[in-house]
């Protein structure tokens, strides 16, 4: 027993020697880019929380940044397996209470196994404010009347900037983040992660399709015209995704959002394991299921009931309201 302590001990020590060399690698490597994050959000003044959540380990903002309307998220990064000998070892313990065989203690690690995921959405809009902020939802039904009614009426007279995905398409943004590209232009995506990814384990993978073709607001927008754009989104998605991260489409859960965060065709890629935001039923759409209907009935999502929630501060929600549909 005393010499396999000893063995514990003499591993921890070369580990703690080489948790120190990694730091000053790390440090050395980021310079730069590390001294402008921390001037960006020394100059931020915080106005109020929107939201927080203690089991997503997450923060949401909203404040101003030299003089500009901004929303940051702040969301603790997920433990990884390769960091846990490192965490263990080299990381210092305050202990907090001991009862029998069960203690409890405040484990501070190194600075770099500690890290925070920022984004920063600067100038930020009501829209970006509302967003983020916690409250109350409402299931809304949409006839294939009520799009054509209230809710297209809606998203045209709002007029929802765009232009970020845009850029995207363009590669004027995000160019080195493109994990897949088809460029024709009537059946090609850009494949890239989305933020909520950190792209440092596979638990919470979770990508994004952004078609090429432009006009295509939502699911509503679809017909059999649109099949074998979504075939091939399904296919190359899944292709690009199994020779990256080597996880098959069994693994995958490949869908659309009813009604989407923003108005222009994107598709979702999450591990199945994973449940993110909006994987639910009554928003989550399986890219499958779309085809088929597709093939089934060529105006299947015209005229489809469709069912979506609504936050109580959705301008739509105000609208179905107004038209008592609710």
């Amino acid at each position: 027993m005393a010499e396999i302590s000893a063995k514990r001990a003499a591993d921890c020590l070369e580990l703690s020697e080489k948790v120190k060399r990694t730091k000053e690698e790390t440090e050395n490597a980021r310079g730069e880019a590390e001294d402008e994050s921390e001037n960006i959000l020394s100059a931020f003044r915080t106005r109020t929380v929107l939201s927080e959540s203690a089991r997503e380990k997450t923060i949401f903002v909203h404040g101003k940044l030299a003089d500009q309307e901004a929303v940051v998220i702040l969301e603790k990064t997920p433990i990884r397996q390769e960091a846990v000998a490192e965490l263990l070892c080299g990381s210092t313990l305050k202990l907090e209470m001991r009862n029998d065989i069960y203690s409890t203690y405040r484990l501070q690690p190194s600075p770099h196994l500690n890290e925070i995921k920022t984004t920063v959405i600067c100038p930020a809009t009501e829209k970006h404010v509302k967003k983020f902020q916690r409250q109350e939802s409402f299931l809304v039904e949409e006839t294939g009347n009520d799009y054509q009614s209230i809710t297209l009426p809606y998203i045209q007279k709002q007029s929802f900037s765009i232009q970020w995905v845009y850029n995207i398409l363009d590669k004027k943004a995000e160019a080195e983040r493109i994990v897949f590209e088809d460029p024709d232009q009537e059946v090609g995506f850009i494949l890239l992660p989305d933020f909520k990814w950190d792209q440092t384990q596979l638990d919470d993978l979770y990508l994004i399709a952004i078609v090429h073709q432009r006009g295509i607001k939502s699911l509503r927008d679809l017909t059999s015209d649109h099949v074998p754009l979504l075939q091939n989104i399904s296919q190359k998605g899944k292709e690009a995704i199994l020779q990256h991260y080597k996880l098959p489409d069994s693994k995958l859960r490949v869908y659309l959002h009813y009604q989407p965060s923003y108005y222009h065709l994107h598709v979702h890629f999450t591990v199945l394991g994973f449940e993110a935001a909006g994987c639910n039923v009554e928003r989550a759409h399986l890219l499958a299921d779309v085809i088929q209907n597709l093939q089934a009935d060529p105006q299947y999502y015209k005229n489809r009931t469709l069912y979506c929630p609504l936050r109580a501060d959705d301008g739509l929600l105000s609208e179905f309201k107004e038209a008592g549909r609710l």
